[in-house]
């Protein structure tokens, strides 16, 4: 075709015309090609006496080859996350630098609070987040002293992963508890040192009564809260489930220790009020089911709508 590349037929008809005595301009015109290409052609794979047509194809599809653009390599995990994904890390780990945290170490924080079950490594969060090794290590200290990230082996390899499991709120609440303790204790010492009549004994008094109630508070409702957390849990796997669940059951589907969950379903037997507006019944031995409770619909109410779920 001309204006496009020369084929094999066409280099053969070149070679041909030059056995014949043929000028470039001539077989340039029989091929419907410019001179230039002709002569190029020929210059490239040799003189007029020794252009080889099979020769000069091999060259010219190594030429191609070469030229031929690579594959783009398959998008990254990283590459895949959407710019909305991307702003609301940022956004994110803004607001929590509001509050005192380091930028840099809520960013580490949003970004593997949004990563998948598995966590990051060290170098996924350097890729993530286009920072240096250093960086991100520091921030990983200081989140791990905050007990707000676990290192876990990485399976494939000898590097270690971080990730955030669902116990974190329940360490993080824990730590402030005892960092509170530590307050009203180191108060209480500071007192002994000024004196209790002194102005500065007056002041740490006042302030280790406020963080050793707040102590006492916290320590005493995470327990509490906790087994609340759980019983709510429980009750959705039921109601989830569609069908009574044995206390094993329970446990393997909820990947809780048996205890945990025992201790769950217990809280709901004495406080029935954690349920409301459903009921726990035992319906064989630690077999389970979920209903609504008797006396939040009057008869009245149940006879009107079963009426209405006939129509």
């Amino acid at each position: 075709m001309p204006g496009g590349r020369l084929t094999h037929e066409d280099r053969r008809r070149i070679a041909a015309w030059l056995a014949d005595g043929l000028g470039y301009a001539e077989i340039g015109r029989r091929l419907g090609r410019p001179t230039s290409t002709i002569s190029r052609e020929v210059a490239r794979n040799g003189a007029p006496g020794d252009y080889l047509a099979d020769h000069a194809q091999q060259a010219a599809d190594h030429r191609a080859h070469r030229r031929k653009p690579a594959r783009p390599a398959r998008p990254t995990a990283d590459e895949q996350r959407t710019e909305e994904e991307r702003d609301f890390v940022d956004a994110f780990a803004n607001q929590l630098a509001a509050t005192g945290l380091p930028r840099m170490t809520a960013r580490v924080f949003v970004c593997l609070l949004t990563a998948d079950a598995g966590g990051l490594t060290a170098s996924d969060l350097v890729r993530r987040l286009q920072v240096s090794a250093a960086s991100v290590s520091k921030s990983i200290a200081a989140l791990e002293a905050m007990e707000l990230v676990l290192r876990q082996p990485d399976p494939g390899g000898r590097r270690e992963r971080y990730v955030i499991d669902d116990d974190v709120w329940l360490r993080a609440w824990q730590a402030d508890t005892g960092a509170h303790g530590e307050i009203a204790t180191a108060a209480a010492r500071g007192i002994e040192i000024f004196g209790a009549e002194t102005t500065a004994g007056t002041r740490l008094g006042k302030m280790g009564q406020f963080f050793a109630q707040l102590s006492e508070q916290m320590s005493g409702s995470t327990l509490a809260e906790t087994v609340v957390y759980d019983a709510l849990t429980v009750l959705a796997a039921l109601v989830h489930a569609g069908r009574p669940l044995t206390l094993g059951a329970l446990a393997t589907g909820l990947d809780w220790p048996r205890d945990r969950a025992a201790a769950a379903l217990d809280a709901i037997q004495r406080q029935p009020a954690i349920a409301d507006p459903l009921a726990l019944r035992a319906i064989g031995p630690e077999t389970y089911t979920v209903t609504t409770r008797p006396d939040r619909l009057s008869p009245a109410q149940r006879e009107a709508l079963r009426s209405e779920s006939v129509r």
